[in-house]
């Protein structure tokens, strides 16, 4: 099986979960479930039909590595594409990056209200917490627990939240090399460590193996959002489904903006081989997680 059919093939069973996660928020209570919630509506709209799913198939991945089952990290693959939606959907706030236009299509706040937007981006944020903590996530509450507790951390004040608040700050002033590595690690890398991380929970993993996973993923999270910073830089808008050349517009913060093109290439190439190094103790049995370094390389979209 490639790399590019594994992908796709959890993409689609994520796609198949998130569907009936969200499906009991489609509808207004009030209406005795029989009329379309717009709250339920923009759940769905943010949350299904478009992305890779990359962080899902991480976790997947890495409990894969430990003989975890996909049904059991399932649903912790999902919580955490909840939170990802969350974040793109509030991102795309006229009060943040305000974006028009998501995966080829125009962003929440623009196909339905700007209130609207911000509610399902909340909601998302808590459903991801209704379904990691529930007892169908594991049938182990103190594995349910940690990850409740590492995916707070993750997205929260001191993870993500925290990144995209340094990224805002950074259109404000320069940032130097170290604090824009210091802003990425926490905006895209927190969600891409709790990815492995969590694979490894699930797995039951030692702490050697864990704390490579988590090299991996600190690695991986670079590696991705340099490739984003280049796509930004050198891409169209009609390949990505969203806007070009913003970064530099507004002054943002970016590796390609210190390095240049070519010195961020460089560094590009120079990530993936540090990934694949991470994941020497696994052998050949993490060979998919090497390919999915590759493929963020040399995405184009």
């Amino acid at each position: 099986m490639t790399f590019r059919t594994e992908i796709d093939r959890v993409a689609e069973l994520v796609e198949k979960r998130l569907s009936a996660l969200l499906a009991s928020n489609a509808a207004a209570p009030e209406a005795g479930g029989e009329t379309a919630s717009p709250l339920g509506e923009a759940m769905r709209y943010a949350a299904l039909g478009g992305g890779k799913r990359l962080r899902p198939f991480l976790v997947v991945q890495s409990a894969g590595l430990f003989g975890a089952t996909e049904q059991s990290s399932l649903d912790t693959a999902c919580a955490l594409e909840c939170i990802h939606c969350y974040s793109l959907v509030h991102d795309d706030l006229p009060a943040m990056d305000d974006d028009a236009l998501r995966r080829g299509r125009p962003t929440v706040h623009i196909a339905f209200d700007e209130a609207t937007a911000i509610l399902a981006g909340d909601s998302l944020l808590t459903i991801a917490f209704e379904t990691v903590s529930a007892p169908r996530c594991h049938d182990d509450p103190v594995i349910r627990a940690e990850l409740t507790h590492l995916l707070a951390k993750a997205s929260g004040w001191q993870g993500m939240a925290l990144g995209q608040a340094l990224d805002l700050a950074a259109e404000q002033r320069p940032f130097s090399p170290d604090e824009t590595m210091a802003m990425q690690k926490l905006k895209t890398g927190a969600l891409f460590r709790f990815a492995c991380e969590a694979g490894a929970v699930l797995g039951r993993a030692d702490a050697s193996s864990r704390a490579a996973l988590v090299r991996y993923a600190s690695i991986f999270g670079q590696a991705f959002q340099l490739a984003d910073d280049l796509l930004d830089a050198q891409g169209d808008a009609a390949t990505m489904g969203k806007a070009a050349s913003k970064d530099a517009e507004r002054g943002k913060a970016t590796l390609v903006g210190l390095l240049g093109i070519e010195g961020a290439k460089a560094r590009l190439a120079e990530l993936v081989a540090e990934a694949e190094e991470a994941l020497d103790p696994f052998g050949q049995e993490a060979a998919t997680l090497i390919e999915a370094a590759r493929f963020v390389a040399e995405r184009r979209s």
